[in-house]
């Protein structure tokens, strides 16, 4: 039965933890799924949560630390001591143990290595902060299970009962050499009903072995697992030498913080933010791109002021200035975000540009069309027939220009290698404001013939 977390039940909590009703805890909470436990935590204050975490079984503990939300969880370890972080990690998979250690300072991260029992584990965890976070390197994770390509079944299946002790999941068997490079897979289901003398080597799969590079970027791991629709995949050298894996949960984090990347990126927000975050800090992400919005506006105030005689004499012109800009900026953002989403999938090819080029202008045409057309009829129902030519071909023009405009931005901040979600935010919508406004009152002005 799903958990569903209500105040009652955070209320009755705090208060059988201030009366430390362990039996009430036990039969009520400790059984809970991990991340049901964790929701929960989320909600408590600091030393309830540690009350009710120090209750909870090694493997639970781990499990639960890292569901807790990430400001949660870093309060949450300020709060212990260098001995008591050293005996949560232990019980962590490495990657994990590393995303955590990332975040302390260096002093502080040397002081929980050296509280550490299990000296194999605490270097296999000081080998991954070498690698950049952002790296495949800095995804993987060093426990997973390997056969050497010379041994029988039967010591195989020795071999990877030991080796399973410390991988929590197994999805793979990978088979290396005597120099530990990666050469291929193995099947389970091949292995079991396998003689027990039957070597390795035929017996695993040596073609199409897909893998990835400690130095790869972890957007591109996240690409080749979507690709080939995998749950893990293994990561090697420079040596092709087998050094981690990388699960499925790990690159979900990584599409899950992309997302929320580039949808911060398309608001205006330079840089990633919490609610949680310092009022200076979250102004520092924001400021750049409501100032360059603000000169935006300047420059667009500029271009009416330039065509001032022109409204003087025609200031029914100045009724259509919200529409033109509003029309100019959705369909810019429309355009851009479709683009940005195919890039995102990994379609930067010349062709599959092209083609999107083109069809976004085919559409442009359409609804520029049908969109100039409905406005032709309420212009000219304010004014005159002047005045809806000059609406309608106006639209009709911005509407274009800001769909193939909206598609090369992103192009081209690609092709520099720039975050091309920043096409669908304030820089593409103010830059066609100023376009569709100096497209608008130039039309204007060649057929009022001012």
């Amino acid at each position: 039965m799903r958990f569903e977390l209500s105040k009652d039940f955070l209320e009755l909590l705090r208060s059988k933890i201030e009366e430390q009703d362990l039996l009430w805890i036990n039969e009520n909470l400790l059984g809970l799924h991990f991340a049901d436990i964790a929701e929960i935590l989320d909600k408590l204050s600091n030393d309830e949560a540690k009350y009710i975490y120090f209750q909870l079984e090694e493997e639970v503990q781990a499990d639960v630390l890292m569901e807790l939300e990430e400001e949660v969880r870093d309060r949450f370890l300020a709060s212990l001591s260098s001995k008591e972080i050293a005996d949560q990690l232990e019980n962590l998979d490495s990657d994990d143990a590393a995303d955590i250690l990332g975040d302390l300072s260096d002093e502080k991260i040397q002081e929980v290595i050296s509280h550490m029992e299990d000296d194999e584990a605490a270097e296999d965890i000081v080998d991954l902060l070498n690698y950049d976070e952002d790296t495949a390197g800095g995804l993987m994770q060093k426990e997973f299970i390997q056969a050497k390509l010379d041994w029988p079944v039967d010591r195989c299946l020795v071999e990877l009962r030991r080796q399973a002790e410390d991988v929590e999941k197994v999805y793979t068997i990978y088979v290396v050499d005597d120099l530990n490079k990666l050469v291929g897979v193995l099947s389970l289901k091949r292995l079991l009903f396998a003689s027990p003398k039957t070597k390795i080597i035929d017996l695993y799969q040596g073609k199409n072995i897909i893998s990835v590079k400690t130095s790869d970027d972890s957007e591109d791991v996240a690409k080749v697992m979507e690709k080939y629709d995998l749950v893990s995949v293994p990561v090697v050298d420079l040596q092709n030498k087998l050094v981690g894996r990388i699960t499925l949960d790990d690159v979900v984090d990584v599409i899950k913080e992309e997302a929320d990347k580039d949808f911060q990126l398309a608001s205006g927000i330079s840089e990633r933010i919490e609610s949680t975050f310092s009022v200076w800090r979250i102004t520092r992400a924001r400021i750049p791109w409501l100032i360059i919005a603000m000169l935006g506006g300047t420059l667009g105030a500029q271009v009416i002021a330039n065509f001032e005689v022109g409204i003087t004499q025609i200031p029914a012109l100045a009724f259509f200035i919200p529409l033109i800009t509003a029309m100019g900026g959705n369909v810019g953002v429309q355009s851009s975000a479709i683009v940005v989403q195919s890039l995102a999938k990994g379609n930067d090819q010349f062709g599959s540009i092209m083609q999107k080029l083109s069809k976004e202008a085919l559409v442009a045409l359409v609804n520029g069309l049908i969109l100039s057309s409905i406005i032709f009829g309420i212009a000219y129902y304010f004014e005159n027939s002047t005045l809806g030519l000059v609406v309608s071909i106006s639209l009709f023009t911005v509407i274009v220009f800001a769909a193939i405009f909206g598609t090369l931005i992103p192009l081209v901040l690609n092709h520099y290698k720039i975050d091309p979600a920043l096409a669908t935010g304030p820089f593409v919508t103010t830059l066609n404001d100023i376009v569709g406004l100096f497209i608008y009152f130039t039309i204007g002005m060649l057929l009022y013939q001012i």
